[in-house]
């Protein structure tokens, strides 16, 4: 948990701020890990030179990050606490919820990351793990005849590169590409891009799929990086258009934009 402020910033904190982002810093110095215990109130008191009140405020702004965790009765006491994925791509998302992200803004972070973590993975997984992302093909392996089908089989396909990603032994490169995986597939549902059928989008991206898994068991890094770049660049032009279609079905009448 490293300090979220630098010393530029950290006089503009409340104290109950300023004595988070102290504990923030005391708990990386010690390496105390999730699950461990802090030391009592009356320590922390003594520690930070601070009232009673502003300790519990620290401890609860803690909380609110979900960076400690408080227990009562037997045993209790106030824990580190390790954010859970879902938790900060939640929180992340309520970031972006007004920041009205394009399909343009998701698929520039795609391009820049997917064919670098399958070149990256070439030869390198396991049949299990080759055998899980075939797995995930099979979901959508025909057309879907609803827009029901498919909007689940988009949501399906997209789970295909966020299990891609969390095969990465990187752990920021995994939260990133599963997390424009997720915010592509709430664009999708919100804006019902997936209320028209496209043919093309699903045949191409379930053939550039099994290319792709092809070339991670053969270890053909240079072979996955062009795949996932093409794989990429199409779904974008798909996507992009699909949007100015589904755009311009529902536009009112006589309307001029």
């Amino acid at each position: 948990m490293p300090p979220a402020t630098t010393p530029e910033n950290s006089e503009r904190l409340s104290r109950p701020q300023q004595v988070a982002e102290a504990i923030k810093s005391w708990v990386m110095a010690n390496g105390w890990g999730p699950g461990h215990r802090l030391p009592s109130e009356l320590e922390m008191i003594a520690r930070f030179g601070m009232a009673k009140g502003t300790i519990r405020e620290a401890i609860r702004i803690l909380e609110a990050q979900g960076l400690v965790k408080s227990r009562t009765g037997p045993g209790g006491g106030v824990f580190v606490h390790q954010v859970s994925e879902v938790r900060a791509t939640a929180l992340l998302g309520n970031y972006f919820y007004f920041q009205h992200l394009t399909i343009d803004d998701i698929y520039q972070i795609r391009k820049a990351l997917e064919p670098e973590l399958a070149a990256n993975l070439a030869g390198k997984l396991t049949e299990a793990q080759l055998a899980a992302l075939e797995d995930v093909m099979t979901r959508y392996a025909e057309p879907a005849r609803t827009p029901e089908e498919e909007r689940e089989q988009h949501i399906a396909s997209l789970r295909f590169h966020a299990l891609l990603a969390e095969m990465s032994g990187n752990p920021l490169l995994r939260f990133l590409i599963r997390f424009t995986a997720n915010m592509l597939a709430d664009i999708t549902v919100s804006r019902r891009l997936y209320s028209q059928p496209n043919r093309e989008l699903w045949s191409t991206g379930l053939g550039y799929q099994a290319r792709l898994v092809t070339a991670l068991r053969a270890g053909d890094t240079t072979g996955a990086r062009a795949i996932l770049t093409d794989h990429m660049q199409n779904a974008h032009r798909l996507m992009k258009l699909q949007e100015t279609v589904l755009t311009q079905r529902f536009l009112p009448e006589g309307k001029i934009i």
